[in-house]
Protein backbone atom coordinates (compact mmCIF):
# COMPACT_ATOMS: atom_id res chain seq x y z
CA UNK A 1 0.00 0.00 0.00
CA UNK A 2 3.06 2.51 0.74
CA UNK A 3 4.70 1.52 -2.09
CA UNK A 4 1.13 2.59 -4.22
CA UNK A 5 1.19 5.77 -2.67
CA UNK A 6 4.88 6.42 -3.30
CA UNK A 7 4.59 5.74 -7.19
CA UNK A 8 1.21 7.54 -7.15
CA UNK A 9 2.95 10.66 -5.60
CA UNK A 10 5.90 10.68 -7.79
CA UNK A 11 3.72 10.83 -11.01
CA UNK A 12 1.36 13.79 -10.25
CA UNK A 13 5.07 15.51 -8.98
CA UNK A 14 6.06 15.22 -12.56
CA UNK A 15 2.96 16.13 -14.11
CA UNK A 16 3.28 19.38 -11.60
CA UNK A 17 6.91 20.50 -13.33
CA UNK A 18 5.60 19.65 -16.83
CA UNK A 19 2.50 21.84 -16.49
CA UNK A 20 4.68 24.54 -14.37
CA UNK A 21 7.16 25.03 -17.24
CA UNK A 22 3.90 25.10 -19.58
CA UNK A 23 2.06 27.77 -17.76
CA UNK A 24 5.64 29.88 -17.43
CA UNK A 25 6.28 30.22 -21.11
CA UNK A 26 2.45 31.14 -22.27
CA UNK A 27 1.52 33.26 -19.05
CA UNK A 28 -0.10 36.34 -20.41
CA UNK A 29 -0.06 38.84 -16.66
CA UNK A 30 -3.18 37.59 -15.78
CA UNK A 31 -1.88 34.94 -13.03
CA UNK A 32 1.62 34.84 -11.34
CA UNK A 33 3.62 32.13 -12.01
CA UNK A 34 4.20 31.17 -8.02
CA UNK A 35 0.30 31.32 -7.92
CA UNK A 36 0.05 28.56 -10.69
CA UNK A 37 2.50 26.63 -8.89
CA UNK A 38 0.28 26.17 -6.04
CA UNK A 39 -2.88 25.58 -7.22
CA UNK A 40 -1.76 23.02 -9.11
CA UNK A 41 0.51 21.47 -6.68
CA UNK A 42 -2.91 21.47 -4.09
CA UNK A 43 -5.07 19.59 -6.51
CA UNK A 44 -3.05 16.87 -6.99
CA UNK A 45 -2.02 16.74 -3.23
CA UNK A 46 -5.95 16.60 -2.68
CA UNK A 47 -6.21 13.44 -5.32
CA UNK A 48 -3.47 11.76 -3.51
CA UNK A 49 -5.22 12.49 0.04
CA UNK A 50 -8.43 10.98 -1.29
CA UNK A 51 -6.90 7.60 -2.67
CA UNK A 52 -5.46 7.70 0.55
CA UNK A 53 -8.77 7.95 2.62
CA UNK A 54 -10.71 5.42 -0.02
CA UNK A 55 -8.02 3.00 0.79
CA UNK A 56 -8.47 3.32 4.43
CA UNK A 57 -11.86 3.26 4.16
CA UNK A 58 -11.62 -0.45 2.17
CA UNK A 59 -9.22 -1.64 5.11
CA UNK A 60 -12.05 -0.49 7.85
CA UNK A 61 -14.95 -2.15 5.97
CA UNK A 62 -12.91 -5.51 5.96
CA UNK A 63 -11.75 -5.48 9.28
CA UNK A 64 -15.77 -6.00 10.14
CA UNK A 65 -17.29 -8.31 7.98
CA UNK A 66 -20.55 -9.75 8.92
CA UNK A 67 -21.13 -13.82 7.87
CA UNK A 68 -25.09 -14.98 7.70
CA UNK A 69 -26.49 -18.57 7.33
CA UNK A 70 -29.49 -20.19 6.96
CA UNK A 71 -30.61 -23.74 8.50
CA UNK A 72 -33.82 -25.35 7.75
CA UNK A 73 -35.42 -28.06 9.73
CA UNK A 74 -38.60 -30.05 8.49
CA UNK A 75 -39.92 -33.12 10.49
CA UNK A 76 -42.54 -35.33 9.60
CA UNK A 77 -44.59 -36.99 12.25
CA UNK A 78 -47.31 -40.18 12.34
CA UNK A 79 -48.74 -40.20 15.85
CA UNK A 80 -51.18 -42.67 17.51
CA UNK A 81 -53.00 -42.70 20.09
CA UNK A 82 -55.07 -45.46 20.72
CA UNK A 83 -56.96 -47.44 23.70
CA UNK A 84 -56.82 -44.94 26.50
CA UNK A 85 -58.07 -45.89 29.67
CA UNK A 86 -61.08 -43.65 31.01
CA UNK A 87 -59.97 -40.93 28.92
CA UNK A 88 -62.23 -38.48 26.74
CA UNK A 89 -62.71 -39.69 22.54
CA UNK A 90 -61.03 -36.74 21.55
CA UNK A 91 -57.73 -37.85 22.48
CA UNK A 92 -58.07 -40.84 20.75
CA UNK A 93 -56.61 -40.64 16.62
CA UNK A 94 -54.12 -41.23 14.37
CA UNK A 95 -52.37 -38.40 12.09
CA UNK A 96 -49.68 -37.12 9.82
CA UNK A 97 -48.22 -33.51 10.51
CA UNK A 98 -45.30 -31.23 9.09
CA UNK A 99 -43.16 -29.02 11.02
CA UNK A 100 -40.43 -26.86 9.30
CA UNK A 101 -37.92 -24.66 11.48
CA UNK A 102 -36.53 -22.10 9.39
CA UNK A 103 -33.20 -20.58 11.03
CA UNK A 104 -31.41 -17.27 10.14
CA UNK A 105 -28.34 -16.22 12.33
CA UNK A 106 -25.16 -13.66 11.51
CA UNK A 107 -22.25 -12.78 13.11
CA UNK A 108 -19.43 -10.41 13.26
CA UNK A 109 -16.25 -8.53 15.17
CA UNK A 110 -15.89 -4.93 16.29
CA UNK A 111 -12.96 -3.35 15.99
CA UNK A 112 -12.56 -3.57 19.96
CA UNK A 113 -12.61 -7.32 19.44
CA UNK A 114 -16.14 -7.79 21.16
CA UNK A 115 -18.74 -10.14 19.04
CA UNK A 116 -22.17 -9.30 18.26
CA UNK A 117 -24.41 -12.49 17.02
CA UNK A 118 -27.97 -12.66 15.89
CA UNK A 119 -30.43 -15.86 15.58
CA UNK A 120 -34.11 -15.45 14.54
CA UNK A 121 -35.85 -18.59 13.90
CA UNK A 122 -39.37 -18.91 12.46
CA UNK A 123 -42.01 -21.74 12.61
CA UNK A 124 -43.94 -22.83 9.56
CA UNK A 125 -46.87 -24.97 10.99
CA UNK A 126 -49.64 -23.92 9.54
CA UNK A 127 -48.70 -20.50 10.29
CA UNK A 128 -45.41 -18.79 9.93
CA UNK A 129 -45.15 -17.52 13.42
CA UNK A 130 -41.63 -16.00 15.50
CA UNK A 131 -40.95 -18.67 17.56
CA UNK A 132 -37.25 -17.37 18.62
CA UNK A 133 -35.04 -14.38 18.66
CA UNK A 134 -32.16 -12.99 20.38
CA UNK A 135 -29.22 -10.58 20.24
CA UNK A 136 -26.23 -12.01 21.61
CA UNK A 137 -22.85 -9.12 22.48
CA UNK A 138 -19.65 -11.03 23.22
CA UNK A 139 -17.36 -9.11 25.63
CA UNK A 140 -14.30 -11.23 25.90
CA UNK A 141 -13.14 -11.62 29.13
CA UNK A 142 -16.21 -9.60 30.73
CA UNK A 143 -19.04 -12.30 29.77
CA UNK A 144 -21.78 -12.20 27.39
CA UNK A 145 -24.73 -9.60 27.25
CA UNK A 146 -28.20 -11.45 25.37
CA UNK A 147 -31.48 -9.72 24.64
CA UNK A 148 -34.12 -12.06 24.60
CA UNK A 149 -36.94 -11.26 22.72
CA UNK A 150 -38.59 -14.36 21.80
CA UNK A 151 -37.18 -16.87 23.76
CA UNK A 152 -33.71 -17.30 24.86
CA UNK A 153 -34.00 -17.00 29.08
CA UNK A 154 -30.84 -19.11 30.62
CA UNK A 155 -33.50 -20.04 33.12
CA UNK A 156 -36.06 -21.56 30.83
CA UNK A 157 -32.79 -23.38 28.99
CA UNK A 158 -32.46 -25.89 32.02
CA UNK A 159 -36.41 -26.62 32.58
CA UNK A 160 -35.93 -30.34 31.36
CA UNK A 161 -31.98 -31.37 31.15
CA UNK A 162 -32.58 -34.97 31.43
CA UNK A 163 -30.86 -37.24 28.02
CA UNK A 164 -33.57 -38.37 25.58
CA UNK A 165 -33.18 -39.77 22.09
CA UNK A 166 -36.27 -38.14 20.62
CA UNK A 167 -38.82 -35.87 22.59
CA UNK A 168 -39.28 -35.44 26.54
CA UNK A 169 -42.06 -37.80 28.30
CA UNK A 170 -44.13 -34.55 29.11
CA UNK A 171 -44.34 -33.80 24.76
CA UNK A 172 -46.46 -37.21 24.24
CA UNK A 173 -49.38 -36.40 26.73
CA UNK A 174 -52.58 -34.38 26.71
CA UNK A 175 -52.80 -32.80 30.23
CA UNK A 176 -50.07 -29.86 31.22
CA UNK A 177 -46.88 -30.55 32.20
CA UNK A 178 -45.68 -28.26 34.99
CA UNK A 179 -41.84 -29.80 34.70
CA UNK A 180 -41.14 -27.83 31.38
CA UNK A 181 -42.41 -24.32 32.65
CA UNK A 182 -39.33 -23.37 34.83
CA UNK A 183 -37.88 -20.08 34.11
CA UNK A 184 -40.34 -19.21 30.68
CA UNK A 185 -42.12 -16.08 32.94
CA UNK A 186 -38.33 -14.15 31.64
CA UNK A 187 -38.08 -15.41 28.08
CA UNK A 188 -39.19 -12.43 25.94
CA UNK A 189 -38.36 -8.88 26.46
CA UNK A 190 -35.74 -10.09 29.38
CA UNK A 191 -31.70 -9.77 29.22
CA UNK A 192 -29.52 -12.69 30.25
CA UNK A 193 -25.38 -11.86 31.11
CA UNK A 194 -23.45 -15.13 30.77
CA UNK A 195 -20.16 -14.75 33.14
CA UNK A 196 -17.42 -15.92 31.93
CA UNK A 197 -16.53 -19.79 32.66
CA UNK A 198 -14.14 -20.82 35.52
CA UNK A 199 -11.78 -23.81 35.34
CA UNK A 200 -10.99 -24.77 38.73
CA UNK A 201 -9.61 -28.38 39.36
CA UNK A 202 -10.66 -30.09 36.85
CA UNK A 203 -14.40 -28.30 36.73
CA UNK A 204 -15.66 -26.02 34.49
CA UNK A 205 -18.05 -23.30 36.45
CA UNK A 206 -20.61 -21.42 34.40
CA UNK A 207 -23.34 -18.91 35.61
CA UNK A 208 -26.05 -16.68 34.18
CA UNK A 209 -28.49 -14.16 35.42
CA UNK A 210 -31.94 -13.64 33.90
CA UNK A 211 -33.71 -10.21 34.36
CA UNK A 212 -36.83 -9.46 32.44
CA UNK A 213 -38.99 -5.71 33.80
CA UNK A 214 -42.23 -7.24 32.91
CA UNK A 215 -41.98 -10.80 33.51
CA UNK A 216 -45.37 -13.25 31.81
CA UNK A 217 -45.58 -10.30 29.01
CA UNK A 218 -44.45 -10.12 25.57
CA UNK A 219 -41.52 -8.15 24.31
CA UNK A 220 -42.90 -5.02 23.25
CA UNK A 221 -41.47 -3.48 19.61
CA UNK A 222 -38.62 -1.40 19.90
CA UNK A 223 -39.49 1.79 21.46
CA UNK A 224 -42.68 0.61 22.74
CA UNK A 225 -43.53 0.48 26.54
CA UNK A 226 -44.74 -3.22 27.33
CA UNK A 227 -48.17 -3.62 29.15
CA UNK A 228 -48.40 -3.78 32.98
CA UNK A 229 -46.24 -6.83 34.64
CA UNK A 230 -44.28 -7.19 37.59
CA UNK A 231 -40.19 -7.68 37.03
CA UNK A 232 -38.72 -10.88 37.39
CA UNK A 233 -35.21 -11.98 37.82
CA UNK A 234 -33.50 -15.91 37.76
CA UNK A 235 -29.98 -16.82 37.70
CA UNK A 236 -28.42 -20.71 37.26
CA UNK A 237 -25.31 -22.44 37.58
CA UNK A 238 -23.43 -25.52 36.69
CA UNK A 239 -20.07 -27.38 37.45
CA UNK A 240 -18.91 -29.49 34.65
CA UNK A 241 -16.55 -32.38 35.67
CA UNK A 242 -13.39 -34.03 33.56
CA UNK A 243 -15.15 -37.00 34.91
CA UNK A 244 -18.36 -36.34 33.32
CA UNK A 245 -20.29 -35.20 36.06
CA UNK A 246 -22.32 -32.04 35.65
CA UNK A 247 -24.15 -30.37 39.04
CA UNK A 248 -26.57 -28.00 38.25
CA UNK A 249 -29.85 -25.74 38.98
CA UNK A 250 -31.51 -22.31 38.94
CA UNK A 251 -34.13 -20.31 40.71
CA UNK A 252 -36.70 -17.74 39.72
CA UNK A 253 -39.10 -15.30 41.41
CA UNK A 254 -41.22 -12.85 40.05
CA UNK A 255 -42.98 -9.82 41.99
CA UNK A 256 -46.37 -8.90 42.47
CA UNK A 257 -48.69 -6.53 40.73
CA UNK A 258 -52.41 -5.54 41.26
CA UNK A 259 -53.60 -8.07 39.42
CA UNK A 260 -50.69 -10.93 39.95
CA UNK A 261 -49.85 -12.48 42.98
CA UNK A 262 -45.92 -13.24 42.33
CA UNK A 263 -44.53 -16.28 41.67
CA UNK A 264 -41.24 -18.35 42.27
CA UNK A 265 -39.28 -21.70 41.28
CA UNK A 266 -36.53 -23.53 41.65
CA UNK A 267 -34.82 -26.81 39.71
CA UNK A 268 -32.05 -28.75 40.49
CA UNK A 269 -30.08 -31.37 38.46
CA UNK A 270 -27.02 -34.18 38.45
CA UNK A 271 -25.79 -36.02 34.99
CA UNK A 272 -23.26 -38.57 34.55
CA UNK A 273 -21.66 -39.83 31.23
CA UNK A 274 -19.17 -42.47 30.70
CA UNK A 275 -18.93 -43.29 27.35
CA UNK A 276 -21.89 -44.09 25.64
CA UNK A 277 -23.86 -44.02 28.38
CA UNK A 278 -25.48 -40.96 30.01
CA UNK A 279 -27.79 -40.51 33.27
CA UNK A 280 -29.67 -37.94 34.60
CA UNK A 281 -31.62 -36.83 37.87
CA UNK A 282 -33.57 -33.43 38.13
CA UNK A 283 -36.35 -32.05 40.73
CA UNK A 284 -38.38 -29.10 40.22
CA UNK A 285 -40.56 -27.00 42.52
CA UNK A 286 -43.25 -24.34 41.62
CA UNK A 287 -44.68 -21.59 43.94
CA UNK A 288 -47.95 -20.75 41.88
CA UNK A 289 -49.23 -17.09 41.36
CA UNK A 290 -52.27 -15.70 42.25
CA UNK A 291 -51.87 -18.11 45.55
CA UNK A 292 -53.15 -21.07 43.50
CA UNK A 293 -51.86 -24.77 44.01
CA UNK A 294 -48.09 -25.13 43.94
CA UNK A 295 -46.30 -27.85 41.96
CA UNK A 296 -43.60 -30.26 42.21
CA UNK A 297 -41.96 -33.18 40.79
CA UNK A 298 -38.69 -35.15 39.40
CA UNK A 299 -37.94 -37.10 37.00
CA UNK A 300 -35.23 -39.45 35.76
CA UNK A 301 -33.76 -40.54 32.23
CA UNK A 302 -30.92 -42.59 30.94
CA UNK A 303 -29.88 -42.96 27.27
CA UNK A 304 -27.07 -45.01 25.52
CA UNK A 305 -25.49 -44.16 22.17
CA UNK A 306 -23.71 -46.54 19.93
CA UNK A 307 -22.67 -45.42 16.62
CA UNK A 308 -25.84 -43.75 14.78
CA UNK A 309 -27.94 -45.29 17.21
CA UNK A 310 -29.38 -43.61 20.32
CA UNK A 311 -31.45 -45.39 23.06
CA UNK A 312 -33.25 -43.82 25.74
CA UNK A 313 -36.03 -44.32 29.11
CA UNK A 314 -37.59 -41.56 30.78
CA UNK A 315 -39.54 -41.12 33.48
CA UNK A 316 -41.26 -37.80 34.99
CA UNK A 317 -43.58 -37.51 38.05
CA UNK A 318 -45.49 -34.13 38.93
CA UNK A 319 -47.85 -33.73 42.07
CA UNK A 320 -50.08 -30.72 42.59
CA UNK A 321 -50.62 -29.81 45.96
CA UNK A 322 -53.50 -29.08 48.66
CA UNK A 323 -54.43 -25.52 48.83
CA UNK A 324 -56.27 -24.61 51.95
CA UNK A 325 -59.77 -26.84 51.69
CA UNK A 326 -58.71 -28.45 48.24
CA UNK A 327 -57.18 -31.72 48.64
CA UNK A 328 -53.95 -32.73 46.91
CA UNK A 329 -54.59 -34.41 43.17
CA UNK A 330 -52.75 -37.64 42.54
CA UNK A 331 -49.39 -37.69 41.12
CA UNK A 332 -48.91 -37.70 37.52
CA UNK A 333 -46.81 -40.17 35.99
CA UNK A 334 -44.93 -39.66 32.27
CA UNK A 335 -42.76 -42.47 30.70
CA UNK A 336 -41.25 -42.86 27.30
CA UNK A 337 -39.24 -45.24 25.72
CA UNK A 338 -37.52 -43.82 22.33
CA UNK A 339 -35.75 -44.85 19.51
CA UNK A 340 -33.74 -42.54 17.32
CA UNK A 341 -31.36 -43.24 14.16
CA UNK A 342 -29.43 -40.66 12.13
CA UNK A 343 -27.84 -41.02 8.53
CA UNK A 344 -26.34 -37.38 8.38
CA UNK A 345 -28.56 -34.89 7.88
CA UNK A 346 -31.67 -37.27 8.08
CA UNK A 347 -32.36 -39.02 11.42
CA UNK A 348 -35.69 -41.13 11.93
CA UNK A 349 -36.89 -41.83 15.50
CA UNK A 350 -39.59 -43.32 17.21
CA UNK A 351 -41.37 -43.04 20.56
CA UNK A 352 -44.11 -44.70 22.92
CA UNK A 353 -45.12 -42.24 25.48
CA UNK A 354 -47.51 -42.93 28.51
CA UNK A 355 -49.40 -41.23 30.99
CA UNK A 356 -50.81 -42.70 33.74
CA UNK A 357 -53.21 -39.79 36.69
CA UNK A 358 -53.70 -37.31 33.69
CA UNK A 359 -53.76 -33.99 35.10
CA UNK A 360 -54.06 -35.30 38.46
CA UNK A 361 -57.25 -37.63 37.81
CA UNK A 362 -57.22 -40.98 39.40
CA UNK A 363 -57.21 -43.87 36.68
CA UNK A 364 -56.86 -41.51 33.36
CA UNK A 365 -54.47 -43.09 31.28
CA UNK A 366 -53.03 -41.59 28.07
CA UNK A 367 -50.89 -43.53 24.97
CA UNK A 368 -49.31 -42.34 21.94
CA UNK A 369 -47.05 -43.82 19.75
CA UNK A 370 -45.05 -41.13 17.46
CA UNK A 371 -42.90 -42.21 14.06
CA UNK A 372 -40.85 -39.28 12.54
CA UNK A 373 -38.10 -38.57 10.00
CA UNK A 374 -36.27 -35.18 10.00
CA UNK A 375 -34.20 -33.14 7.93
CA UNK A 376 -31.65 -30.77 8.25
CA UNK A 377 -29.78 -28.82 6.15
Amino acid sequence: MCCYFATLAKKNLLKIFKLANSYKNTLKGQYSYEYLIERITMNNLRKIGLSALAGSMALATSAQAFEASVAVESQAVFSSAQGNEAASEASNGKGIGVDTDIAFSGSGELDMGWTVSVSHVLDTDANVTNSSTQLAVGMGSFGTLQFNDVGGASTNGIDDVLPAAYEEPWDGTIGTSEFNIFGSQLNSGSITYKLPAVEMMGATISATVDYDPQANVDAPSAGAVGGDGASGEGATIAIAHESGLTIGGGFTDVGDTNARAGESGATGYVKYSNGPLTVGYQEFYHNAASNAADTDGDGYALAYSAGDMTFSYSVQNEQTNAIGATAALQEEEMSAVQAAYSMGGMTIAASLYESENVEGVAAVKYEETELSVSFAF
